[in-house]
């Protein structure tokens, strides 16, 4: 007898994140945690920790990734190209914003990322130490 309630998990490709890079574009946090796991973490680009600063959970990653948008209202993530290999998958696009001081922000970064069931379980992300550019 086969059992009727084998739920069929969605496979991450390549489509996926670049999805997942337009919800960020569009700075649409809902869309964003449709893609998350339950169990997420989120590695940040800076922090005191040997890992940047990492948020753990959908409540935590939430707020880490708003961060991004308080800290750079125009921020947008162009010329991405996305790769997957099994579990694991890595974007890589320019980082673009303007901090609240007028200087800018332009540099190449990547996010490895890590599956489980289907969803992002993790976002480690890595940006170019670039200095800010005149306001």
């Amino acid at each position: 007898m086969k059992d009727h309630m084998t739920a069929t998990i969605p496979i991450i490709s390549s489509q996926t994140l670049a999805e997942f890079a337009a919800a960020w574009n569009a700075h649409d946090i809902e869309a964003l945690m449709n893609f998350m796991h339950d169990d997420c973490q989120f590695h940040a680009i800076a922090g005191p920790d040997l890992m940047g600063r990492t948020f753990e959970g959908s409540a935590e990653v939430r707020e880490g990734f708003k961060a991004a948008w308080l800290n750079f209202p125009d921020a947008a993530w162009l010329d991405g190209e996305h790769f997957v290999a099994g579990e694991r998958g890595v974007s890589e696009s320019t980082f673009a914003g303007t901090k609240a001081d007028g200087s800018r922000i332009e540099a190449r970064m990547v996010d490895v990322f890590t599956f489980k069931d289907g969803k992002i379980l993790v976002k480690n992300a890595y940006r170019k130490d670039r200095p800010a550019l005149a306001a």
